[in-house]
C-alpha cells in the first residue's frame, strides 16, 4: 500500500486495508470486462496493481468477466450496453488471458499469479436461489442510490434495464466466490468500482461472516483533462493487431511533459530515484524528452516484448530518414498513415518508369519542374528514404514496396505516399 500511495495509485481504500497486507501474504483480485477483444492502455493501471501486489509477495487473481460481460456494468456508462453473445465474451475473455501473461508470472513457486472466469460460477446460477439467498442482501434503496444507477434514472430517455441493475449483485457475488473458492480477502478496482466493491465486501460479511478489504485506483486523466487512453484514431490497444507496437510506443513518446512525471509512476517499475532524475531532465532538456522515451521503451517493452520494441524503434527511426529497408507495405501504410498521399496508375510506372520530375509535380512535392529540378540537384529529394542526386531519375515498379508504395520526401521531413494500384 505504501507503493501504490508515493506512486500516487491509491485513490480510497476500506478501513483497515493497509494493515491486511502488511500482515501476511494475502489473495486479492481485479476483475477485467470482456466487452472488446482486447485491452486497452486505459486498463494498465488496474494491471499494475496485480503486479504490484505479485512484487510484495501477495498472490493477484486477474478476473475475466465472462458471465457479468454477459450483462454489462453500468458503471462510466450513459446508455444501455450492446449485449455480447456467449461466443463473443468466450472469445475476448481468451484474448485477456493471453495479455495478462505479459505481465504477471503464473509459474513462480511462492505467489502465482491465478486467472479465473465467472462463467464459471454465474453460467449454472438458479435464478430463484439466487434471487433467495444473495438478493435478499441487497436494499433496493442502495443501489438506486449508486452514481452509476442515479445518472441512468436521471435520463429519461435510456433510463436502466433490470439486467444492468442487477450488475452490482453478480459482482458482489464474485466476491464472495472468490473468497470461498481462494481465500481471496481483497478486490482492486478502478474509482468508478466504489460502490460495486464495497458492496461486495458488505455480502462477504453478511453471508460468511468474514471482514474483506477494497482499494481503488483513480481515473486518470491527461494535462488537458482529457480521459486517459485515446489517440487521435481512437482508443490505444493492448492487442497489435488492433493497435501496431510503432503506434503503440509514438502514443507514450507522444505524452506531454506535464503528464510523463506521472505515467512513469503509474506504468513501470522505477524507483523513485529514477523517475524524479527522468523529471529533472526532462525540466532542463525537455527537447530532449528523455523522460518519454524511458516510458514508451519500458511499457512497450512489457506489452509487445523485445522484437515489439525494436520494430516500434525501427519504425520510428523511419520518420526521420532511417533506413527503410526490411520493413514491407504494411509498416509503411501504419507509419505515414497521416501523411499526404495519392493514388497512382501501376501501368504509370511500367516501361522505363516515370520521371521523378513529373512525378513530384504530379504529387505536389514540387511546384513545379523546375522547383523539382533545383530540389534535386541542392540534395533534397528522397525515394524510399535514399537520396536521388540525378535529375533524370525515373522511378519504376521495382521501386515500389512490396509493390504498393513509393515514399517521396522533400527535405527533412515534408514526406508524401504514393499508392499504387
Amino acid at each position: 500500500m505504501d507503493e501504490l500511495h508515493w506512486r500516487g495509485m491509491l485513490y480510497a481504500a476500506t478501513d483497515g486495508a493497509a494493515e491486511h497486507f502488511a500482515e501476511a501474504p494475502r489473495t486479492a483480485y481485479i476483475g477485467f470486462d470482456p466487452s472488446a477483444a482486447s485491452l486497452h492502455v486505459g486498463n494498465l493501471l488496474t494491471i499494475m496493481c496485480l503486479v504490484h501486489l505479485q512484487r510484495a509477495g501477495h498472490t493477484p487473481i486477474a478476473l475475466v468477466g465472462g458471465g457479468t460481460g454477459l450483462i454489462g456494468d453500468p458503471s462510466g456508462k450513459t446508455a444501455e450496453r450492446q449485449l455480447l453473445s456467449k461466443e463473443s465474451a468466450a472469445a475476448n475473455a481468451e484474448g485477456i488471458r493471453h495479455q495478462l501473461e505479459h505481465f504477471l508470472d503464473f509459474d513462480v513457486k511462492s505467489n502465482p499469479a491465478k486467472m479465473r472466469n465467472n462463467l464459471d460460477w454465474l453460467g449454472g446460477l438458479a435464478l430463484v436461489d439466487f434471487l433467495r439467498d444473495i438478493g435478499k442482501h441487497f436494499s433496493v434503496n442502495q443501489l438506486l442510490a449508486k452514481e452509476s444507477v442515479k445518472r441512468r434514472l436521471e435520463n429519461e430517455e435510456t433510463g436502466i434495464s433490470f439486467t444492468e441493475f442487477s450488475y452490482a449483485l453478480l459482482q458482489s457475488y464474485d466476491f464472495l466466490q472468490l473468497y470461498r473458492q481462494e481465500g481471496c480477502t481483497a478486490q482492486l478496482g478502478g474509482s468508478d468500482q466504489w460502490g460495486n466493491i464495497t458492496a461486495g465486501a458488505d455480502l462477504v460479511r453478511r453471508v460468511a461472516g468474514a471482514r474483506v478489504f477494497g482499494a481503488v485506483v483513480p481515473l486518470i486523466t491527461n494535462a488537458g483533462g482529457t480521459k486517459f487512453g485515446k489517440s487521435e484514431s481512437g482508443a490505444v490497444w493492448l492487442d497489435p493487431a488492433l493497435t501496431s507496437p510503432y503506434r503503440f510506443y509514438q502514443f507514450w513518446i507522444n505524452v506531454d511533459d506535464a503528464d510523463v512525471g506521472r505515467y512513469l509512476r503509474f506504468f513501470t517499475l522505477r524507483s523513485r530515484e529514477e523517475i524524479e532524475d527522468l523529471e529533472a531532465k526532462a525540466g532542463a532538456e525537455p527537447q530532449a524528452r528523455a523522460a518519454q522515451h524511458a516510458l514508451a521503451e519500458e511499457v512497450t517493452r512489457r506489452v509487445h516484448g523485445e522484437s515489439g520494441l525494436s520494430a516500434a524503434r525501427k519504425a520510428s527511426e523511419v520518420l526521420f530518414g532511417g533506413d527503410i529497408e526490411g520493413l514491407g507495405a504494411d509498416d509503411v501504410a501504419d507509419i505515414f498513415a497521416d501523411v499526404p498521399s495519392s493514388l497512382l496508375a501501376r501501368d504509370a510506372l511500367g516501361g522505363s518508369g516515370r520521371a521523378l520530375v513529373d512525378l513530384l509535380v504530379e504529387c505536389g512535392v514540387a511546384t513545379s519542374k523546375g522547383d523539382a529540378r533545383r530540389a534535386i540537384g541542392g540534395g533534397g529529394i528522397y525515394v524510399n528514404n535514399r537520396r536521388v542526386a540525378d535529375v533524370d531519375h525515373r522511378v519504376g515498379t521495382a521501386d515500389a514496396i512490396d509493390g504498393r508504395f513509393l515514399l517521396l520526401r522533400k527535405g527533412k521531413k515534408s514526406y508524401h505516399l504514393v499508392m499504387v494500384s
